[in-house]
């Protein structure tokens, strides 16, 4: 039987709110939040939720291990190159029905992928998500357990208030690497900057 994303938000709200209304709590974030931005580094192979209210800085609500994401540094350049994506993300799409258990799409390409493209946008790929279950092929899976949190949370926030940056280590602590791309270049001191927002 398939559940509706209403439904599953039903079936997994109570172990979201168990978890993370305590967090937003010790955190001052009202619950839920009002605006929630998810951190994905891939050299760490840690998801980062970070809360806000209306209004004021965001605080760090829970850190999950990400249990498989293929590839290696830098962004995921065409289909079946196996990288997991670099940059700012919206998330837009909701599935309660994943072969994955739950999960969240990614809107890889956006227009900046697309803008610097290495082939045309037909062969760029697509369908990146953050699931359930404990194995991947560019997408982040979390597990059954992290995910039956992370979903629900995302549900009720709202995909219109929820992003991710997807970064290839925590530049909050380690450098950032050399490359001779002036797009990674410029790519990676924006996400520096960003987060600098999340201490």
């Amino acid at each position: 039987m398939s559940r509706t994303v209403e439904s599953a938000v039903r079936e997994f709200g109570p172990k979201m709110r168990k978890k993370l209304g305590p967090s937003c709590q010790r955190a001052g974030v009202p619950f839920p939040p009002r605006r929630l931005v998810l951190l994905a580094f891939k050299e760490e192979k840690v998801l980062e939720l970070w809360g806000a209210g209306g209004r004021g800085g965001f605080k760090k609500l829970a850190s999950y291990p990400v249990l498989a994401a293929s590839g290696g540094p830098g962004p995921k350049r065409r289909e079946g190159d196996r990288q997991v994506p670099e940059g700012f993300y919206n998330l837009t799409v909701l599935n309660p029905n994943s072969a994955y258990h739950l999960s969240i799409r990614v809107d890889y390409p956006n227009a900046e992928d697309i803008a610097h493209g290495t082939v045309e946008r037909g062969q760029m790929g697509g369908d990146i998500y953050i699931h359930g279950n404990a194995k991947s092929i560019g997408c982040l899976a979390m597990g059954d357990p992290a995910i039956e949190e992370i979903w629900p949370l995302v549900g009720t926030v709202g995909l219109k208030n929820c992003k991710i940056l997807i970064s290839p280590i925590d530049f909050r602590t380690k450098p950032v690497p050399k490359t001779d791309d002036p797009w990674l270049r410029d790519l990676y001191s924006r996400l520096k900057t960003e987060l600098r927002k999340f201490r």
